[in-house]
């Protein structure tokens, strides 16, 4: 009985001693206590790590070894380990889930590049108005590297400003698209004595030959490359478009005998190839290519192929009455051809003339009017999906023509046609949105943005007024009664003129030629901050110094001439 009342005793204390540590534990152990609990349950520590939910595959080969066998990965990731048959993920293919469709501008960098830091303004600007996309359509201004490297411009884009490209497109919600032609329009490429022998036609540079040897080796060069630099883009387009020439090389020849002259199978043959390379060189990537080289084709050519299975077509059209039947017996084709999807190409620029100067809004609105007919027929279509519009701004025709419109005279344009498309037509409501974020007072009819302040808007004040005044102003007063009759071309060459005469209009020539030095040298400036030396030098030559050099001439040679007092005419042949 003793006993019991001591192991009681005993207990009742031991009981006690516990309660009182519960009671009097320091306030550090608590956080602990807490702190262990939320990871033993979950909490919010976990998820800020963004672990993935890996589903492994047993015996599955290594896919980092398999997809960039051809050194295509730009900086392997750090992995975390794996302690599960040391068995590593498959690389993510790109999610098919239908999303809103795309709508894409495309920078096409064949000619007046712009510079990286003027992106960074436009990005966002383009974002706001409705892009979902950009279309990164390189040519020279790549940074190719090894044997390519003969390629790239003198001024073309550093590995560091693709990074921040790229940077700057997932910021702004922007899928970047890169675009390597791969057949036609190989210009930039095809011009070095180098791959003269590649070419299809000996003495023109435009388009691959198929059939030589070395011809696809290059072309896989090209996309590795660049595909290596963009190894995140879920989308690639390859262009291959108006392949001029097809067919005119002997190796074609020879092939085309051989295979019942089929000239839409030797293009269809070189695409498709091009398809398979791409997709071996990243899995789940989605191609796209220009669609006018097969809209003469069969349906089942087409199908034949299999390049139904590899790539999209993008039908494009610029005009402003653009037929909405014809591009429907398109898709239609292509429907039965078994593609799966279709995308679009519009224009907002650089479609309207070969050396266009100034954008005409109104002209590419048009477009876009009627490409929304089309977007709002496709449930028709039970099987093709719409992906998207990429609204084209062509800035050269091809590689060896001259410049179209520049990239900031175009914003408005570009503007006006992305809130069409957001808003499924021009409204008064979308024209003052358009007008909210540039700045500026819409007219349609005068195809201009007044009182503009885009990044951007002092270069297309400016060449509105080179086109506006410079020509006409020089004309002037070259049409001037004592210019007309006292210094004319006649009197210029002998140094034949009465100072007299020549006193009426001398001042006001001088005057003139300051006031377009002074603009001139503000309008340079203005382009270094967007553009790179040779795109100023080009549309200078193009468009301004020719009326310069003229004003420069006849401020020279009135001030020769006066100081020569009304002497005789002097023999061009002989030096006075």
């Amino acid at each position: 009985m003793n006993t019991q009342r001591c192991m009681r005793l005993i207990v009742g204390c031991l009981v006690i001693v516990a309660m009182a540590k519960m009671f009097f534990r320091p306030s550090s152990s608590k956080g602990t206590s807490l702190d262990s609990n939320q990871i033993i349950q979950g909490g919010h520590f976990w998820a800020n790590q963004h672990i993935p939910q890996l589903k492994l595959v047993h015996n599955e080969e290594d896919p980092v070894k398999k997809e960039h066998a051809d050194n295509t990965e730009v900086q392997p990731e750090e992995k975390e380990t794996i302690h599960s048959n040391q068995v590593e993920l498959e690389p993510e293919v790109p999610d098919d889930t239908p999303v809103a469709p795309l709508k894409i501008v495309h920078l096409d960098l064949k000619g007046a590049a712009p510079k990286v830091k003027y992106l960074e303004k436009i990005f966002p600007l383009l974002s706001t108005l409705g892009a979902t996309g950009i279309l990164l359509e390189y040519e020279d201004m790549f940074p190719y590297e090894g044997e390519l490297s003969i390629l790239k411009s003198s001024f073309a884009y550093s590995v560091e400003d693709i990074e921040e490209m790229k940077s700057l497109a997932k910021r702004h919600k922007l899928e970047l698209i890169p675009l390597v032609q791969v057949f036609g329009h190989l210009e930039f490429v095809l011009k070095h004595e180098k791959y003269f022998k590649l070419r299809e036609v000996e003495t023109f540079p435009n388009s691959l030959n198929p059939q030589a040897q070395g011809s696809m080796d290059l072309v896989q060069d090209m996309l590795t490359q660049v595909m290596k630099k963009h190894p995140e883009a879920k989308w690639f387009h390859i262009g291959a478009d108006e392949v001029r020439g097809l067919g005119e090389s002997e190796d074609s020849k020879r092939w085309l005998k051989t295979n019942n002259g089929d000239l839409g199978k030797l293009f269809l043959n070189h695409v498709t190839a091009v398809g398979r390379f791409m997709t071996k060189l990243k899995r789940g990537i989605k191609l796209i290519l220009w669609d006018d080289m097969f809209r003469k084709l069969s349906s089942d050519t087409i199908k034949e192929s299999g390049l139904q299975d590899l790539a999209l077509p993008m039908i494009w059209k610029y005009t402003p009455n653009m037929d909405v039947k014809e591009i429907g017996n398109y898709i239609s084709k292509y429907e039965q051809a078994g593609f799966k999807g279709v995308w679009f190409a519009s224009a907002f620029k650089g479609a309207s003339g070969i050396d266009q100067k100034w954008t005409p809004i109104s002209h590419h609105l048009k477009n876009h009017l009627q490409w929304q007919k089309v977007i709002q027929s496709m449930p028709q279509y039970k099987s093709v999906v719409y992906q998207g519009i990429a609204l084209t701004g062509w800035q050269r025709y091809e590689h060896h023509t001259v410049l179209c419109e520049l990239l900031p005279v175009a914003i408005p344009s570009l503007a006006v046609c992305l809130q069409m498309l957001k808003n499924g037509s021009f409204d008064l409501e979308a024209q003052k949105e358009v007008e909210r974020l540039l700045g500026c007072q819409i007219e349609l009819s005068k195809n201009e943005c007044k009182g503009a302040s885009f990044p951007g808007s002092d270069v297309y004040e400016m060449v509105k007024k080179f086109k506006d005044d410079l020509e006409s102003s020089v004309k002037k007063i070259m049409q001037s009664y004592h210019v007309k009759g006292s210094f004319s071309p006649y009197h210029r060459k002998r140094s034949f003129a009465n100072p007299r005469n020549l006193a009426f209009f001398k001042d006001g020539l001088k005057k003139l030629m300051d006031e377009w030095d002074s603009f001139l040298l503000t309008f340079r400036k203005n382009m270094e901050a967007i553009f790179y030396p040779d795109t100023l030098e080009e549309w200078l030559e193009e468009n301004v110094n020719e009326h310069m050099d003229r004003l420069h001439e006849m401020v020279v040679d009135v001030e020769r001439i006066i100081k020569l007092n009304g002497q005789p005419k002097v023999d061009p042949s002989k030096k006075r």
